[in-house]
């Protein structure tokens, strides 16, 4: 139990030289409940703890951490990361400060593409019936590449006028994973399907080669990012950690969510983005296509316009190349072939300790 208690015991307290849990969450201006959750975790523990009452009480010197954690709560650090902070010599805690907030603008410029996108996307909806669709096609270029350290290539991609898609096939029989689920959704591209048939086709499709895919104790799967086009409506389908992303005038805009154990993590901040490369199950898997797992994929339909470039890619790029990097390049590449080629070349740069594959897009309008 803590409090103030009777007059005597926090005067007592105090002309030892130690402030009570109230007194010193006055000083430090962190509540008492909060002292108590910080001394749990390890983070602020109290000088004494009356082995009668429970109370606690803290000494004068602690206020300067207590303060520092107050901040960094402010800023809107995780307790694990304020933990590591305090831990360090004020020079290398200075640089995780420094690091942490750069991770913040990033991932805050991040959202503001995200939400740019939105409000682009929501607007196209609400003027669809006023203004009529500019007729578009799809110029696209497909890669993949076996990187640097892998033994075989286990990635697949295709591209067509109509379909996008990347696979990134995993263990024992991931090759033949990955290249039977694009072999069942390539039918597609020669489908005269509608905006309203596009979900359904691609889904049943994916479902198809979730069926195909090994099941029982083989550890072996696939991932599979695609986009089904009909006119200027896009399917997305994504299951696993390839990735979907946009270049359009908010900027690159990611489209998909990974469904790993790491992005999990991240969602409910126990980990930082720049913590998955060293940690130990950054490539398990929540969702994939896996005949012993459930089917789950995420689906979205997308409003395309001409100058939009597009880009699917296995973890064998996004994983090694900054996103920023990835921006600069999809920008300055004068076509798909180009890209794709710049692209694989980027990881190489960085190591490329994956397979890579990507098939980049251009949604340009009919003459």
């Amino acid at each position: 139990m803590d409090g103030n208690g009777p007059g005597g015991s926090e005067r007592r307290g105090e002309h030892a030289g130690l402030l009570t849990i109230g007194a010193f969450a006055r000083a430090s201006r962190l509540s008492p409940k909060a002292l108590r959750l910080y001394d749990e975790l390890g983070l602020l523990t109290p000088a004494r703890v009356d082995p009668l009452t429970g109370y606690r009480h803290y000494a004068p010197a602690q206020l300067e951490r207590a303060r520092l954690v107050a901040w960094l709560r402010r800023l809107g650090m995780p307790l694990a990361r304020i933990r590591e902070v305090c831990e360090r010599p004020p020079g290398p805690a200075a640089e995780l400060v420094a690091a942490y907030w750069a991770q913040v603008e990033a991932d805050t410029a991040a959202r503001r593409d995200l939400a740019a996108f939105l409000v682009d996307q929501l607007s196209r909806k609400d003027t669809v019936m006023t203004e009529p669709h500019t007729p578009v096609t799809m110029r696209s270029a497909a890669l993949t590449d076996r990187g640097l350290v892998r033994p075989a290539n286990q990635d697949a991609a295709h591209a067509g006028p109509r379909l996008l898609a990347v696979a990134d096939g995993y263990g024992e029989g991931g090759e033949q994973a990955a290249a039977a689920a694009l072999q069942e959704l390539r039918p597609l591209e020669g489908r005269d399907l509608t905006a309203v048939d596009l979900l359904t086709a691609l889904e049943e499709a994916a479902h198809r080669a979730h069926r195909a895919a090994p099941s029982g104790d083989a550890e072996a799967g696939s991932t599979l990012t695609a986009l089904l086009r009909s006119g200027s409506q896009l399917a997305l389908l994504h299951i696993g950690d390839s990735r979907a992303y946009v270049l359009r005038d908010s900027g690159l805009v990611r489209l998909s969510h990974d469904h790993s154990l790491v992005q999990s993590l991240i969602d409910e901040g126990r980990l930082t983005p720049e913590e998955v490369p060293s940690h130990p199950q950054r490539a398990l898997l929540l969702r994939s296509l896996h005949g012993g797992a459930e089917f789950a994929p995420d689906l979205e339909l997308l409003d395309a316009r001409p100058g939009e470039r597009y880009l699917l890619c296995t973890d064998g790029l996004s994983a090694v190349v900054p996103a920023e990097e990835i921006r600069r390049t999809l920008s300055a590449a004068a076509g798909p072939e180009e890209a794709v080629r710049d692209l694989v070349a980027l990881a190489h740069a960085s190591g490329a300790p994956d397979n890579i594959g990507c098939v980049v897009a251009d949604i340009v309008a009919v003459a």
